[in-house]
């Protein structure tokens, strides 16, 4: 399919996009999280009456859902596999890992499209994992 000189597209553009979703993904959770436990911390602190009047409670914390920060961690995990595994797509080195890393893509909110045609190019690509080492005899 390619010449022994030339770069795939396949790889090139599914580790690129495997690369894009990760960022985002990284950065949602990280937002997700931040935001989380800065309301956790300053914002939840006060509730509106019924009375009409702002109050400082102490014990708010059980009010505050936990799951938007593991949430947001989980996001942050998956992103840093898509990240890794979308280097290796470009680098050539690990298939298992160039696939991995565009399946936790697939969850990046409204850019799930890029996780898609990530894991398609990865899946496509597969042959070229091993052209490198065919052509050079080990």
């Amino acid at each position: 399919m390619e010449s022994s000189g030339s770069r795939g597209g396949l790889l090139t553009a599914g580790g690129t996009l495997s690369i894009v979703a990760g960022v985002f993904e990284i950065i949602s959770g990280g937002l997700m999280v931040a935001f989380t436990s800065f309301g956790m911390t300053f914002g939840m602190l006060r509730f509106f009456d019924p009375s009409g009047v702002w109050t400082w409670r102490e014990h708010s914390w059980a009010v505050v859902p936990i799951w938007p920060m593991v949430l947001g961690g989980l996001l942050v995990g998956l992103g840093i596999v898509a990240i890794e595994g979308g280097i290796s797509a470009i680098q050539r080195k690990r298939f298992g890992l160039s696939l991995a890393g565009a399946i936790c893509a697939l969850p990046s909110g409204i850019l799930v499209i890029l996780g898609i045609l990530a894991v398609i190019f990865v899946s496509l690509g597969k042959r070229e994992f091993g052209a490198e080492k065919k052509e050079d005899g080990v």
